[in-house]
């Protein structure tokens, strides 16, 4: 496949329309469809389904992934070559998507890129722990952080560790809705006040956000009785939590400060609820991606439970 029509394939989806895409390109909207055409008829197969926006068919995600690769070593090829030659000269930044949730996303996540070369430019793609693999299958994102240990078609997979989440409310939520955990009884799962929680208020993330209701069946309680908030930024969800609007499972880092200085109560303070993470990236020999695994690695190793 020619590098021009690649090209115009990766175009084309980022921005969602035939006019957005040519005007991205400085072509014409027919030139964007003679190229896809002609992608598809030498391939014999449909890459794109004409819809608004458009969306790609599995096999072309097949190809909008290798068409994402094939820039990638592009860009990397250019700037050795650049080196070699002793006048790098000004190659450009290289851009790379990644997928993260939001939990890792406020708390380590940023850390990790932080000390990464300045000619790197991220386009960070925050999802559900469970959906950024959604992201990768369709060579949206290069890597990602993921709750899914089986790899993607292509791409490798390594655990970076597990996110530590604690169940806490407000104390004037614990005193209202009678939740304050009993000192007296040493198994959190004994404790008769947690019943009150199937009936109390609570605060999910979106409706992707399957802990809270995790954590009410570990401790075999009903989850469709209580009151819903949705709150979908991290620091917000912290923060309603925190003024009482109800409970909800925050990770260690959000809670412990707050913890510590009583403006939160653990309602279960032995039955933490922990969330492997795993590292899924392009199977591709690149110093790019080299470089950006293992800043992830090492921030993960300090931020991240280890088995």
């Amino acid at each position: 496949m020619h590098r021009d029509q690649l090209e115009t394939l990766a175009a084309l989806i980022d921005s969602g329309t035939f006019e957005a895409a040519a005007s991205r390109l400085h072509i014409s909207a027919s030139a964007v469809s003679q190229r896809v055409k002609a992608m598809e008829q030498n391939a014999g197969q449909i890459f794109v389904r004409r819809t608004t926006p458009v969306t790609l068919t599995e096999a072309g995600t097949v190809v909008l992934r290798y068409a994402r690769q094939v820039e990638l070593l592009e860009t990397e090829t250019a700037a050795a070559l650049a080196r070699v030659s002793g006048s790098p000269g000004d190659s450009g930044a290289t851009l790379i998507p990644l997928a993260v949730n939001a939990d890792s996303l406020a708390t380590w996540f940023l850390e990790a890129l932080a000390g990464l070369d300045r000619h790197l430019t991220f386009d960070l793609r925050r999802e559900d722990q469970q959906l950024t693999t959604d992201l990768l299958r369709a060579g949206t994102v290069m890597a990602a952080v993921t709750s899914t240990r089986d790899a993607v078609q292509g791409c490798t997979t390594e655990a970076l560790g597990a996110m530590r989440y604690r169940a806490v409310c407000s104390p004037a939520f614990a005193e209202r809705w009678g939740v304050a955990p009993d000192p007296s009884v040493l198994d959190g799962t004994q404790d008769p006040s947690l019943r009150r929680l199937e009936t109390a208020p609570v605060v999910h993330f979106d409706r992707n956000d399957d802990l809270q209701l995790a954590f009410l069946r570990r401790l075999e309680l009903r989850t469709d009785a209580g009151p819903r908030h949705y709150i979908p930024t991290s620091d917000d969800f912290a923060r309603a939590v925190t003024l009482g609007f109800g409970w909800g499972v925050l990770p260690e880092q959000q809670c412990t400060g707050p913890l510590a200085d009583g403006m939160l109560v653990e309602l279960a303070p032995t039955q933490p609820v922990d969330v492997p993470l795993y590292w899924q990236r392009w199977n591709l020999t690149s110093v790019t991606l080299d470089a950006v695994s293992e800043a992830v690695r090492v921030a993960a190793r300090a931020a991240l439970r280890q088995a």
